[in-house]
């Protein structure tokens, strides 16, 4: 198994990185994984692939204190595995100071993904992690435009 990390620096403080990243109604916004996102039960969400329109499902586990949240995605509501991990740092540990943070997403390859469907996961990534930043230091909303 082999992972895929993506990082950028946002101008903007650690909080409001995290909120962002914890809110199920902003997946429509970023994540090329859960577009047309649908509420169910339990905290469950359903998605469909912006590529293949294939669904997903989905649930968000959060850990604040440590600014950490898991995404447990999988083909069926009772076959979620953690597979991408977003982890939110305050801009001075790093030493870019106050008000900015530094996100960092991590997937994980599972073993059916063959090799393009890897390096697309990866390349939607790196993408995600910029889009990501735009949207919140810009604060604009496709959606509403």
């Amino acid at each position: 198994m082999s992972a895929d990390t993506r990082s950028t620096l946002i101008s903007a403080p650690a909080s409001t990185v995290f909120a962002f990243m914890s809110d199920a109604d902003k997946l429509t916004l970023w994540s090329f994984g859960t577009w047309r996102i649908e509420r169910h039960d339990g905290g469950l969400i359903r998605g469909h692939s912006l590529m293949t329109g294939a669904p997903i499902w989905l649930r968000i586990a959060t850990w604040p204190e440590a600014l950490m949240i898991d995404y447990h995605l999988g083909a069926a509501p009772d076959a979620l595995q953690p597979r991408i991990f977003a982890r939110v740092i305050p801009g001075t540990v790093t030493g870019h100071g106050e008000g900015t943070s530094l996100l960092t997403m991590t997937g994980l390859r599972t073993a059916d993904m063959d090799d393009a469907r890897w390096a697309g996961l990866g390349r939607a990534h790196a993408f995600e992690v910029d889009v990501i930043r735009g949207l919140i230091e810009s604060g604009h909303d496709h959606r509403k435009a």
